[in-house]
């Protein structure tokens, strides 16, 4: 027997008076202490009170050799231990010695003393092994400080241990049934007290699937907590094997339901990377009625948010052919009908399908469009146009009511190949983008005097950087919008891009197109290059082919070959680098074998600029797989010494173990521990990009260490913006991380720091984000100013001054910096490009790096790691428009059209109200100032009229015509004398039409579908009762929504917005406007040779 030390308070206490010690001690007892006690303990013994003032007594007793009389001191020490512990804590290992005594009947209640003697004394290791040797006497129900503080420590205990045996590689001993059974009481307890969420918190912990199960199927509100649960799952579970076991789970209980959630379901199951179960359910629910097929189209809409394309591509191909040129065949004729009856081929499905199709494309709501101009979504698959060919002769069909049972079959199998069709154009991204598309282009309010105010103070000081600062800021602010205006205004100043800017330049109009797959090919062909052969400018031609890849990205099907041959054809490394990009994006996560060799051919030239390019396009291929490509582009990267190709690969590397979470650590530690740098540097973003958005607390302390001990200034900095990627997630938590670097000595880690907060903060006005990034703003440093800069825009996209008082400064900050002709061009950069950030998309974006479902947009997280590459290559900015989403409301009907649906913003309209315009510059000429009449001209000129009227002469001014009263009739003159008169000593000035009472801001709107809504305001969204059109899923107050109509025997009235005016089909009068206006810029591209402009004519002034 190991007799313990006691400590200096035990020591202090022992033999001291009750008295004295009962203050102290009773700080211990909890309050819902079965003891009464409050300072003495008594008993009563009939009509006499003993007060107990000692334990020495029963502590004597236990050294009796009767078992009654040790019985009895131990049922006494357990009821007065609370206070007595002290003391008893001296002759502890009497009560151990029993408890060890197998020949004693009561060890347990001897283990319940010594484990409350050893919880007082602090050692809860001690005491919950004694607690677990109690058994039956330890009552997890029991409402007090010590039965409470040890089940928290047995359940930790529980966890740790069995987190442990399921991560061991080797069989782990069983746990002690002992530990066991606490825990599964202590959960048996929560359920029977209702106490559901509670109970699925710690089983979730504890890794019990089966509590997890027994607590939801036994909750009263099985579907909300489903929702907890599949919440819990994202956010809490940090192991990826577990949390797919979650899932599996949930889609089982889900699919249990009377009235299963197809939309959770499909989320689950998208997690878990299951397309096959996905397009069976998707299938069979368009084969149901209407409000079933109006469910399989908001989870196909759920699903294409995520952007994940490889998934999506998987569902559609598992998804049955849509064509129905099967004949009918008749019963027992054993030959096909030929009767009117037969199923229609493939066309009139189609055609019967392309009004509504079409109608979701740029053109949709336009009414007064020629048919001739609506193309059909499943156009490109001619092979599916079969004509139903008879090898039998034709049997006539005598029994009239097998005709009408197969026109019945006829008319159900037509209205599943619409249905199909629709469903296959919402999983391509051909409907969601055309709808975003025209969104963006009717609703553009981008200010273009802002971008003249930039371009006229470029001008002035000559410089490239802002120049081409200029176009990338352009390229953003219209992004997705289609509206090239500027670039059209200003062809001369466009033309002075050279080499890489003319590159860049090129580049932005995939930015400002992205997403016009029908049109993107012709937009850009007078840059491409021509069968082969060189054109003007090899940087214009590989700057049209990165353009291509932007307006394709994540849905390039249709442009792949095209970018391959002329991957193929060309050996002039700007083309290649530009081809590359373009690859990368347009074949984003697909993984396709054929690209990735011919790409890496490109990067064994050993070929600095080709071959960073190459790099970056294998990880673009390649994300999320985690392939064994990793270690050859690993193995490449130690062969090479051009630091470019070095710094594409590490890219690369990071991008192929996108979302593998502890499956990537091995690679994660191999580049962390390199000598490279550049290889060091890679492995923060796969750190970055392996567990992004899980706010992995391994993950995070890995990247801080790396912060502070790293001899590398770009280590350092890049482990610091990583932070931003892995608590996206949790946007809260990022300023209070980093907020002690944002101060550190290193201008590199301030930067980082300022990065990662713009990263995982954008879009939140996050209070405080903009208190951490004030103060970098004016950093003595210029480019950790461009860094805060860039942030601060990011954090504050599409808020308002009614909203945030910061905007309006930080506008003011931005055109402070662009104007002054004293700032470095680092910051008067950054500048430039956090006003397009600002007013990205038409100011109808934001940055989203997760879905409003929670699952994180990979394409949105890639394009933000390939951005924050611009510190070493500026073409890669254009990277960030990948993560803009659009904020909009588009509620469709069953035939994907926009009906007109009205709903209400419960919040003063200013709020979320798009940012004012800013007023064009003033001059003297133009500007019409308001009359003002001075008192004394009014009296000099009353006095003229009375004058002239008493010789019997006209006015002696300008008259004034019948009935109308000027500044030179007697009336007006009057009226202007009587109210200069009240003023001040007469002299007072009269302004006309004084300032007008401004109206009172109501507190709510109506919005009309479609309708911008802003991430923030999306809690204030309600729903008209009375409304014809309800969403098939009432909690989702933005994006594409589902509309179910209460009254579908009534006429439909569709919305009619503008189109894009090239978003006609080739061949058509939109497209060819799109042709001829694509043609314009050519000359301002094309050329490498330029002369400055002769200036304006201007008026001299000494």
């Amino acid at each position: 027997m190991v007799v313990r030390a006691l400590s200096p308070r035990v020591h202090h206490e022992v033999g001291v008076p009750r008295e004295k010690f009962a203050p102290a001690s009773s700080d211990r007892v909890a309050s819902g202490s079965s003891s009464a006690v409050a300072g003495l303990s008594q008993h009563r013994d009939g009509g006499t009170m003993t007060v107990v003032s000692t334990a020495s007594g029963l502590l004597a007793m236990l050294q009796e050799h009767h078992p009654a009389l040790k019985l009895h001191a131990l049922n006494n020490l357990n009821a007065f231990v609370d206070h007595f512990w002290p003391e008893v804590s001296t002759n502890i290992s009497a009560i151990e010695s029993l408890y060890e005594d197998e020949t004693f009947d009561q060890r347990q209640l001897a283990a319940l003393v010594a484990s409350k003697v050893f919880y007082y004394l602090g050692e809860l290791n001690d005491s919950l092994i004694y607690a677990l040797g109690a058994g039956p006497l330890f009552d997890v129900t029991e409402e007090s400080e010590y039965v409470q503080t040890l089940v928290a420590k047995c359940i930790d205990e529980y966890i740790h241990l069995n987190v442990k045996a399921s991560e061991a590689i080797e069989e782990s001993p069983p746990l002690d049934p002992r530990l066991v059974a606490i825990v599964e009481k202590m959960l048996d307890k929560c359920m029977s007290d209702g106490k559901f969420q509670q109970a699925v918190g710690i089983a979730l912990e504890c890794r019990r699937l089966d509590k997890l199960e027994e607590a939801i199927t036994k909750s009263e509100n099985i579907p909300s907590l489903l929702s907890y649960t599949l919440r819990l799952s994202q956010t809490f579970v940090t192991k990826r094997e577990f949390r797919h076991a979650v899932l599996r789970l949930l889609v089982r209980i889900y699919q249990s339901q009377p009235s299963p959630d197809y939309l959770s379901i499909c989320q689950c199951l998208m997690f878990l990377d299951d397309p096959g179960t996905v397009a069976t359910i998707l299938d069979g629910l368009i084969k149901g009625d209407k409000v079933d097929a109006l469910s399989a189209y908001q989870v196909a809409f759920d699903l294409f948010e995520n952007e994940y394309q490889l998934f999506l591509l998987q569902v559609r191909d598992r998804l049955p052919e849509a064509r129905v040129s099967t004949p009918v065949y008749v019963a027992g004729s054993g030959a096909p009908a030929a009767s009117p009856v037969t199923v229609p081929a493939q066309p009139v499905a189609v055609a019967a399908d392309s009004q509504a199709a079409a109608d979701s494309g740029p053109t949709s709501m336009d009414t007064s469009e020629e048919p001739s101009e609506r193309t059909p979504l499943l156009a490109h698959e001619p092979q599916h146009v079969q004509p139903a060919q008879s090898t039998s002769p034709a049997q006539p069909v005598h029994d009239p009511s097998q005709l009408m049972e197969d026109a019945a079959e006829s008319s159900e199998l037509s209205a599943y190949a619409q249905r199909l069709t629709r469903l296959k154009g919402i999983l391509s991204g051909e409907t969601p983008i055309n709808l975003t598309l025209q969104f963006l282009y009717s609703n553009n309010r981008s200010d273009l005097l802002i971008l003249k105010t930039i371009k006229q103070t470029v001008e002035l000081r000559n410089c490239r950087v802002c120049h081409s600062a200029t176009i990338y800021s352009n390229a953003l602010m219209h992004a997705g919008t289609t509206v090239d205006t500027f670039l059209r205004d200003n062809l001369d100043w466009l033309s002075r891009a050279t080499n890489w800017a003319k590159f860049s330049a090129t580049a932005g109009l995939g930015v400002i197109h992205r997403g016009h797959l029908q049109q993107g090919r012709s937009l850009m062909a007078p840059y491409l290059p021509q069968n082969g052969t060189g054109g003007a400018s090899p940087y214009s031609e590989g700057g049209a082919l990165y353009a291509l890849g932007l307006i394709h990205a994540n849905h390039g099907e249709g442009i792949k070959q095209f970018l391959l041959e002329s991957l193929r054809n060309t050996n002039n490394e700007v083309i290649q680098h530009g081809a590359c990009l373009g690859l990368g994006l347009a074949a984003l996560g697909t993984a396709d074998e054929e690209i990735y060799e011919d790409v890496k051919n490109v990067l064994y030239t050993d070929s600095a600029v080709a071959g960073e390019a190459a790099g970056i396009a294998m990880g673009l291929l390649m994300v999320g797989t985690a392939s064994e490509k990793a270690g050859e582009m690993l193995a490449y990267a130690h062969e090479t010494q051009h630091e470019k190709i070095i710094r594409g690969l590490a890219l690369g590397i990071a991008l192929v173990v996108y979302g593998q979470e502890e499956e990537a650590d091995t690679l994660i530690e191999q580049m962390t521990r390199d000598q490279d740098p550049i290889l060091r540097y890679g492995g923060m973003y796969a750190l970055a990009l392996a567990y992004r958005g899980t706010a992995n607390n391994s993950a995070i302390r890995r990247l801080l260490h790396f912060a502070v001990s790293d001899v590398s200034d770009d280590v350092r900095r890049t482990a610091v913006l990583a932070l931003g990627f892995v608590l996206c997630s949790e946007p809260e938590q990022t300023p209070r991380i980093v907020s002690l670097l944002s101060e550190s000595y290193n201008a590199h880690v301030r930067y980082g720091a300022a990065m990662a907060v713009g990263i995982s903060c954008a879009g939140t006005a996050s209070g405080e984000a903009i208190s951490l990034l004030e103060p970098l703003t004016s950093d003595a440093v210029d480019f950790v100013r461009q860094g805060a800069l860039i942030a601060m825009a990011m954090v504050l996209m599409q808020t308002t001054e009614a909203r945030d008082s910061h905007v309006g400064a930080f506008r003011r900050q931005l055109e402070k910096i662009i104007l002054d002709k004293h700032e470095d061009t680092m910051s008067k950069m950054g500048a430039i490009l956090a006003q397009g950030i600002l007013d990205a998309g038409g100011r109808n974006v934001t940055i989203m790096l997760q879905s409003r479902s929670g699952h994180d947009r990979m394409t949105a997280v890639v394009g933000m790691a390939v951005f924050s590459q611009f510190w070493y290559w500026y073409p890669l900015i254009y990277f960030i428009s990948l993560s803009f989403a659009p904020t909009a409301f588009i509620g469709l009907n069953h035939e994907l059209r926009m009906p007109r649906f009205e709903f209400i913003s419960d919040i003063r309209p200013s709020v979320f109200a798009y940012p004012p315009s800013i007023a064009p510059a003033t001059t003297t000429s133009a500007v019409k100032f308001p009359t003002a009449v001075l008192s004394t001209s009014a009296r000099a000129k009353a006095r003229q009229k009375k004058e002239a009227a008493a010789s019997g002469k006209g006015p002696a001014l300008g008259g004034s015509s019948p009935g109308r009263a000027d500044v030179g009739s007697s009336e007006g003159t009057a009226d202007y004398s009587e109210s200069a008169s009240s003023g001040k000593d007469g002299t007072a000035m009269e302004v006309e039409g004084g300032p007008e009472k401004k109206a009172a801001e109501p507190n709510s709107e109506i919005l009309s579908n479609p309708a911008r809504v802003v991430p923030a305001q999306e809690k204030y969204i309600k729903f008209k009762e009375d409304s014809r059109y309800v969403p098939v899923k009432r909690s989702r107050p933005s994006g594409f929504v589902m509309l179910k109509d209460l009254e579908p025997t009534e006429p439909v009235e569709l919305v009619s917005t503008d189109s894009p005016i090239s978003g006609g089909a080739p061949g058509t009068a939109a497209g060819t406007a799109a042709a001829t206006a694509a043609n314009a810029l050519p000359s301002a591209l094309g050329s490498d040779d330029w002369d400055p402009q002769p200036p304006e004519p201007f008026e001299y002034v000494p």
